[in-house]
């Protein structure tokens, strides 16, 4: 072990274990994280624990770019996350909790499936499909089914 590395069993690691009454300052971040976004994923909690100075750094610039008031309203900014992360095919969890987080600000279904739409032209029928699928699961959306044809 040289002297930039520390032992992850060494209860005096800031970023490590902090005693059984004591979260750790990653599991303190964590929870901030929570605090601010409103969810984490999992990726988020394995880089907590794994590599707490790179999920710091990304959280970072995710605060910068999404979480810190700027020109865009907090939900406009949802429904890029929602149609860039579907244009993107990024995993389920990860659409889902945007599309739970802009109706929490009270972006209607409506509005975040006309989002999704924009998939459309630019990316293509598959890629909304992804996201479409997603929001469908999360806000309850209904189909019709077609009327049988007697013959």
């Amino acid at each position: 072990m040289t002297d930039t590395q520390t032992d992850p069993t060494d209860s005096t690691d800031s970023t490590g274990p902090a005693g059984p009454d004591q979260p750790s300052e990653a599991q303190r971040y964590l929870d901030d994280m929570v605090a601010r976004r409103g969810y984490v994923l999992d990726y988020h909690k394995v880089m907590a624990a794994q590599d707490f100075p790179v999920l710091k750094a990304a959280d970072d610039l995710v605060t910068a770019a999404y979480l810190s008031p700027r020109l865009l309203s907090a939900q406009t900014k949802e429904l890029l996350f929602i149609l860039s992360l579907t244009v993107l095919r990024s995993q389920p969890a990860h659409i889902a909790s945007h599309i739970r987080v802009a109706l929490k600000l009270g972006v209607t279904p409506e509005e975040i499936l006309e989002a999704l739409e924009i998939a459309l032209p630019e990316a293509g029928v598959v890629a909304f499909q992804h996201g479409f699928d997603v929001w469908r699961e999360v806000v309850g959306a209904a189909g019709l089914e077609p009327t049988p044809v007697d013959g």
